[in-house]
């Protein structure tokens, strides 16, 4: 029997899992800016198939972070709670952090080697 705790932690990696689309990511921020948008503006903005960005965006509802709100013939697509482009950024960050480490310890590591490189051209 799964405990409580088990179930949100299985929740959320489908969750993650949804959102390891590059392409979906860009749909999540796309309409946090532009807010309500039809399958054909998404579309025509990403110069993708429509029937690929609704394929994405049936994805992304189906975990709950898209919602569909029909407007007469138009469908449009909104987010669910905006607060997902929020966890995205913080996620982001978290990234371009771990990203400025690496290139720190790289750039500390390349000065290191260039060193003795130049000690054996100058003929030490």
């Amino acid at each position: 029997m799964l405990r409580g705790s088990e179930s949100i932690y299985e929740m959320q990696a489908t969750l993650l899992k949804t959102l390891a689309s590059p392409r979906r990511l860009e749909l999540i921020h796309y309409l946090g800016e532009a807010g309500p948008t039809e399958v054909w503006k998404l579309a025509e903005h990403f110069d993708m198939p429509q029937p690929a960005v609704s394929q994405h965006l049936a994805a992304l509802r189906g975990v709950g972070l898209v919602d569909s709100v029909r407007d007469g013939r138009e469908v449009r697509y909104q987010l669910a709670d905006p607060e997902i482009v929020a966890a995205c950024g913080l996620m982001r960050q978290v990234l371009i952090r771990r990203m400025t480490r690496l290139g720190d310890m790289a750039a500390s590591y390349a000065s290191q080697d260039l060193e003795p490189a130049a000690a054996v051209q100058a003929g030490r």
